[in-house]
């Protein structure tokens, strides 16, 4: 279901939760919606560790949706 889009229908990952509503994304899912790899997100994540764009739920690492678009927004390159 990524990226369906049908009339009405919002694009959505596998939990059904539209992307632009999630707080926090995975690494996957946030590489798909930046349009950002996957291994290059961890690399900026760990470069920049002060933007405290990194959310920990669990052991599992997320990023915090719209710290990291305010992040890109001021970045000159990534």
């Amino acid at each position: 279901m990524i990226g369906m889009k049908d009339e009405g229908k919002c694009e959505a990952f596998s939990d059904g939760i539209p992307v632009w509503k999630k707080y926090a994304l995975s690494i996957p899912e946030a590489a798909k919606y930046f349009g950002i790899g996957e291994k290059r997100l961890y690399q900026v994540i760990e470069q920049h560790k002060g933007a405290n764009c990194m959310v920990e739920v669990g052991s599992h690492g997320k990023i915090h949706r719209e710290c990291f678009v305010r992040f890109l927004e001021q970045a000159s390159c990534v």
